[in-house]
Parts: structure tokens; C-alpha cells; sequence
């Protein structure tokens, strides 16, 4: 009996299922420690680990690859933006926690994926560039929703000023390797949020305003009924 393809399987069973994950894994630990430019397609298929004709097979490109990398990133949530979307945190809180390291045991301190991979793939029209761009502009999006929730009455000029905090702050905690760099953005940004959003006693002066608007309209109604 030949055994030879099953000793085979045997002596690498790493070679098998889930290759797709493998490498992206693998794409990951690699883009993050030597950068995506500096990272070969061969290194990943041997750090993976599969063959040539398997990498290619799910990745035809580089640049498909490095995609569906930083797709991967953003559907996890470790990223800047991902507690945005945590409707478990208070709408205040979610722009606070925007400031910290989204992988806090994380060292060497890394900075937003996506500037850096627009860093790599300057040209604005490149794929790579193009999808680092639409998530950095989903970012803003996500938090005029936040700022929206909180009462701001210009939440697309609060939301720029609060996204460039965030990335700017992100950058500096990664050329600096200082995981706790967001304080500093994080009590600009508190700044802003109290300047921008109403306060309690404008709150309260707006509802006594509608309440009296309200009774002033039930009163004209009662009036042309009787």
C-alpha cells in the first residue's frame, strides 16, 4: 500500500484548510512589524504557511492582499474608529475612548493602519490609497452620527476637528511609542465637545420654550373649539 500522499498530509497539516486565514494572519503579524513595502509576497506564503500557487490562488495581487488586509481590520473594530459604533458606551464616552490605543498591550505602539498604508501607496488613485481614504472619510461619518446624538447643531465642522485630533494624536503616540499620547488630544477634544454641544441650562431653556409653545397652541385650539 502507498502510503506516501497520506505521510504527506501528515508531515504538514498546516498546509490544508483555512489557508485564506493563514495568510492574512500571517500578512498581518508581517505588515505590522516591517511594514507593508517592505513585506514580499513570498515572505507571506512562508510565513503563512502555503505554497506560491496557493497565495496567488486567493490573493492574485499585492494589493488585493493588503485590501483585504485593512478590511479585515475594519470589520474587527481594533481600530480607531470602532468604538464609535459600540452603542454599549455612552455617545460622550465613545468620543472619549476615540483617543486610546484600540490594542492597549500593544508594543511597539502602532499607529491608524490606514494613514499608513495611504503612506505606502501615495498615489491618491491607487486601490490601496483609495480604500485608506474611504475609511478615513467613514470615520468622520461615524462621528457626526455620535456628535449628532449629543446635540450638536454643527456636527460635520465638530467631526473634522474631532477626526484630526484622533489621527494626529495617533500618529504622535507611534512616532513617540507612548501608548498614553491621547491624553492630551483627549482634553482638546473635551474642549471642543463643551463649546459645541448645549448646555444643560440652554437645554432647558429650549424645552421650557417648546412646552410654552405647545401650551400656547393647546390654549388657541381650545379657544377656536369653543
Amino acid at each position: 500500500m502507498d502510503t506516501t500522499v497520506s505521510t504527506t498530509a501528515a508531515a504538514s497539516p498546516r498546509r490544508g484548510r483555512g489557508g485564506r486565514e493563514r495568510i492574512l494572519a500571517a500578512a498581518s503579524r508581517l505588515f505590522a512589524t516591517q511594514g507593508i513595502g517592505a513585506t514580499g509576497m513570498e515572505q507571506v506564503a512562508e510565513e503563512a504557511p502555503v505554497s506560491k500557487r496557493t497565495l496567488y490562488a486567493h490573493f492574485r495581487t499585492k494589493n488585493d492582499l493588503v485590501i483585504a488586509h485593512l478590511q479585515g481590520l475594519a470589520l474587527s473594530g481594533a481600530t480607531l474608529e470602532g468604538v464609535l459604533t459600540r452603542e454599549d458606551i455612552p455617545p460622550r464616552d465613545r468620543i472619549r475612548r476615540l483617543f486610546d490605543q484600540p490594542v492597549a498591550d500593544e508594543a511597539p505602539v502602532r499607529g491608524c493602519p490606514f494613514i499608513d498604508a495611504a503612506a505606502e501607496f501615495p498615489d491618491p488613485e491607487s486601490a490601496v490609497h483609495s480604500y485608506a481614504r474611504e475609511q478615513k472619510l467613514r470615520m468622520v461619518e461615524l462621528i457626526v452620527a455620535v456628535v449628532t446624538e449629543l446635540g450638536c447643531r454643527e456636527p460635520l465642522a465638530l467631526a473634522e476637528q474631532l477626526a484630526t485630533l484622533a489621527d494626529g494624536a495617533a500618529s504622535r503616540a507611534m512616532v513617540l511609542d507612548e501608548a498614553d499620547y491621547g491624553r492630551h488630544a483627549r482634553a482638546a477634544a473635551e474642549v471642543l465637545l463643551d463649546q459645541a454641544l448645549p448646555g444643560e441650562t440652554e437645554m432647558e431653556t429650549e424645552t421650557e420654550a417648546e412646552t410654552g409653545a405647545e401650551a400656547k397652541a393647546e390654549a388657541g385650539t381650545g379657544r377656536a373649539k369653543g
